[in-house]
């Protein structure tokens, strides 16, 4: 088996990243691999993404097996999906700048230490939390105004997940802020 070039191994790395997590900015990738800005740019000369605009007017770089048009919602609807991630999911932690899916929400959403807690995601913004009581029930909430409809699916969305735990207790470590309000596990 032939040895890998550290710049094969670090252009690897990144097209993995890029495949998970793209779009992605220059500084994304140098937060989440640590490498140098000229290591970074010879790993993207390498897999050759495509540079894309992003909302806040940056540059990102996606793989060109990403560039599809969004989903649509299903027919009649304004939501195309909701789902409840738990903490530490990769989603939530994968980029460095992290306004343009949590909005004003990192302070409720993330402890003191950067570790983020369960959230709640509507089309692909972070809206809200949940949390497992002691007991095993689910509690959640949504932190700023989705609508009925969505509203409606936050709520189908919470009790999949009640039937799916059953008689499961998971119980983060640690607390984020919104964990420790009046709608938390221990209260």
């Amino acid at each position: 088996m032939a040895e890998l070039s550290t710049a094969d191994a670090q252009a690897g790395l990144i097209g993995c990243w890029l495949d998970r997590f793209g779009p992605g900015t220059l500084a994304d990738l140098r937060w989440w691999t640590g490498f140098t800005v000229r290591e970074i740019r010879a790993a993207l000369a390498a897999i050759e993404p495509d540079e894309v605009a992003l909302d806040d007017g940056g540059l990102g770089y996606v793989l060109a097996s990403d560039i599809d048009p969004p989903l649509d919602a299903p027919s009649g609807s304004a939501v195309s999906w909701v789902a409840l991630l738990p903490p530490l999911d990769p989603t939530v932690m994968g980029w460095r700048d992290r306004d343009w899916y949590l909005g004003e929400h990192a302070r409720a959403l993330f402890d003191r230490n950067g570790n983020a807690g369960p959230t709640i995601w509507i089309d692909g913004r972070a809206v809200g939390g949940w949390a497992q009581r002691r007991d095993g029930s689910v509690s959640h909430r949504v932190l700023e105004d989705v609508g009925v409809e969505a509203g409606e699916l936050v709520e189908t969305e919470v009790e999949r997940l009640r039937r799916w735990l059953g008689d499961r207790r998971v119980l983060p470590r640690f607390r984020t802020p919104l964990e420790l309000e009046p709608f938390s596990p221990d209260r």
